[in-house]
C-alpha cells in the first residue's frame, strides 16, 4: 500500500478502469469531507456507477439509483463553497439547484471547469489514477456503465 500524507483524508478508489486515490480536503470542506467518509465507511459508494460522464467536462457518481436522482438517508449539506478552483482532477459535489442541496454524488474533473468555482463545493482531488478516470465510459445516461467497486478511506486499509 502506497505511503499517503493523509491517510484519514485520503480516499481509494477501486473502479471498474483501475485505482484512483482522491486526497480530501478537510481544510476547505470539512462537513463535506466528514460526510463522504461516513458515507464510505458504511460502504454506500460501493458498486455505484458513474451515471453521467461529459468528455471534456467531468465524470459524475454516488447516485445509489445510478440515474443522478438519489442520494443517501442523511441530510443534504449545507454549501461549503471556497476557493479551490474547479481543473483537472478536481473532486467536487453534485447538488441540485438549491446550494444546499449536495448529498452524495459527487464528480470528478476531466479538464478545466472554472464557470463552477465557488458554486460547487470542491472536497478534494486526484493524485493518483487520473489516468483511470480519463477511461470512464461516457454518456448522459452511460450505457453499461463503468462504476467504483470499492471505496475505502486510506486509513482503513489493511497493509
Amino acid at each position: 500500500m502506497a505511503e499517503y500524507k493523509d491517510p484519514e483524508n485520503t480516499l481509494v478508489i477501486e473502479t471498474t478502469k483501475g485505482r484512483v486515490v482522491i486526497e480530501m480536503r478537510p481544510d476547505v470542506a470539512p462537513n463535506h469531507v466528514a460526510h463522504i467518509k461516513k458515507l464510505v465507511r458504511e460502504g454506500f459508494y460501493d458498486g455505484i456507477v458513474f451515471h453521467r460522464v461529459i468528455e471534456g467536462f467531468m465524470a459524475q457518481t454516488g447516485c445509489p439509483r445510478g440515474t443522478g436522482t438519489g442520494g443517501s438517508q442523511y441530510p443534504d449539506l449545507k454549501a461549503e463553497f471556497n476557493n479551490e478552483p474547479h481543473v483537472r482532477g478536481t473532486a467536487s459535489m453534485a447538488r441540485a439547484q438549491n446550494p444546499n442541496s449536495a448529498n452524495s454524488q459527487f464528480f470528478i474533473c476531466f479538464d478545466d471547469a472554472r464557470f463552477l468555482d465557488k458554486q460547487y463545493t470542491v472536497w478534494g482531488k486526484v493524485i493518483e489514477g487520473m489516468e483511470n478516470v480519463d477511461q470512464i465510459k461516457r454518456g448522459e445516461p452511460v450505457r453499461d456503465p463503468d462504476k467504483m467497486v470499492s471505496v475505502k478511506v486510506a486509513a482503513d486499509i489493511a497493509a
